[in-house]
């Protein structure tokens, strides 16, 4: 581990997850190696055409730029794991034998995307002052 971090490089390895074969990276991190599984080449699937149908405004790619620059930096301890949180709660519903709260299904009005991309990112700017 030290060797490689003193080098900055990382290893490959294999290692067997679940009676499979694997290809892993394995890499310092603070002190510890991290292993971490990777694909092997016939497990990649071709992307394919996953371009937009729609070309991409002057307009639009502008906003994102801006909003990409005004919501640069996330706050560790404002995320959280929403589903492992409900899982969880379901989880002890079933234990205690409760009632298992259903939540009402809502449908969602359609939302101009270019406005609530325009107003989150007045809403940063003036979080942040400017």
């Amino acid at each position: 581990m030290e060797a490689l971090a003193r080098t900055g490089m990382v290893g490959v390895a294999k290692l067997a997850i679940r009676s499979r074969e694997r290809l892993a990276l394995l890499r310092p991190r603070r002190g510890v190696l991290v292993v971490q599984p990777l694909l092997w080449e016939d497990e990649l699937r071709e992307p394919g055409d996953l371009a937009p149908s729609a070309p991409v405004t002057d307009r639009e790619l502008a906003l994102a730029e801006v909003l990409i620059r005004e919501l640069t930096g996330v706050e560790k301890r404002e995320l959280h794991d929403e589903y492992g949180h409900a899982l969880e709660q379901l989880i002890a519903a079933k234990v205690s034998g409760g009632e298992l709260a259903e939540s009402p299904a809502q449908t969602m009005p359609a939302v101009d995307l270019m406005a609530a991309l325009e107003e989150s990112v007045r809403a940063a700017r003036a979080e942040r002052g400017d």
